[in-house]
């Protein structure tokens, strides 16, 4: 999933990579034979946090895989498809908190 950011200068990216998207972007500098443990996922991408909204938040993948109550993976579509319901849930949990729905008020 991604999200256009303010205008600003040239140097700054097009869109906000979260969620998925941001896995796969991770996913994609490393190299990991499937199927692949959950162990072995977080060894390569080194327990990275991954932003799960667009505001920035992060979870670790080792958090991500343990929710999602996965011990292997034969692919890693399959592994892009365990993990997007966790992320889509602390996504949602996330921008329903009071403070969120606030801060998607005020425009910075």
């Amino acid at each position: 999933m991604g999200v256009r950011p303010p205008q600003q200068d040239d140097d700054e990216p097009d869109a906000i990579e979260f969620g998925i998207a941001a896995l796969d972007a991770r996913l994609s500098e490393v190299d990991i034979d499937y199927p692949a443990t959950g162990e072995t996922i977080i060894e390569a991408l080194g327990d990275a946090k991954i932003p799960y909204n667009a505001t920035g938040n992060r979870i670790a993948i080792s958090e991500v895989i343990e929710r999602s109550n996965d011990a292997s993976f034969e692919s890693e579509q399959e592994l892009l498809n365990a993990l997007h319901p966790v992320f889509e849930e602390l996504r949602e949990s996330a921008s329903s908190s009071l403070f969120m729905q606030l801060r998607a008020l005020v425009p910075f």
